[in-house]
């Protein structure tokens, strides 16, 4: 059995963090000692390791919650889960392009300030105008 602390050291995940995935229900409710702290199963360790690797990658908190759901029937088709990988994905890629085009904005929008006084400076006049914008962002 594990305590709660000897939990985050080994996963890097905060105690707080912790008990709010044992409150959203993704890990187990932990046992209880008669001093009434946390104890965990060792396989509590394992199940956080994979909650931190797919919030690292950015994955949803629901999202997480459906692929243990589906890890839970090793016979069970993996489509469901490959679903769920390739939606974020579709997610990540939208936010890179968003990115992308906000960056091409910001080298136009700095390469025509003069840099000489505020009253005549491209960046403010930009920002205080949405028309003046290259694309849409």
């Amino acid at each position: 059995m594990l305590s709660i602390g000897q939990l985050s050291k080994q996963t890097g995940v905060k105690v707080t963090t912790i008990r709010y995935y044992e409150q959203q229900g993704l890990i187990a409710p932990p046992h209880r000692s008669d001093g009434n702290q946390r104890r965990y199963e060792p396989d509590t360790l394992k199940q956080l390791r994979f909650i931190k690797h797919a919030r690292d990658l950015g994955i949803s908190p629901d999202a997480i919650a459906q692929l243990i759901d589906l890890s839970t029937d090793t016979d069970k088709p993996c489509s469901a889960a490959d679903e769920i990988a390739r939606q974020h994905l579709k997610t990540i890629q939208d936010k890179i392009a968003c990115l992308q085009r906000l960056e091409k904005e910001l080298i136009r929008i700095s390469s025509k300030c003069t840099g000489k006084r505020v009253g005549e400076c491209y960046v403010i006049q930009s920002l205080s105008d949405h028309g003046l914008c290259f694309e849409e962002h």
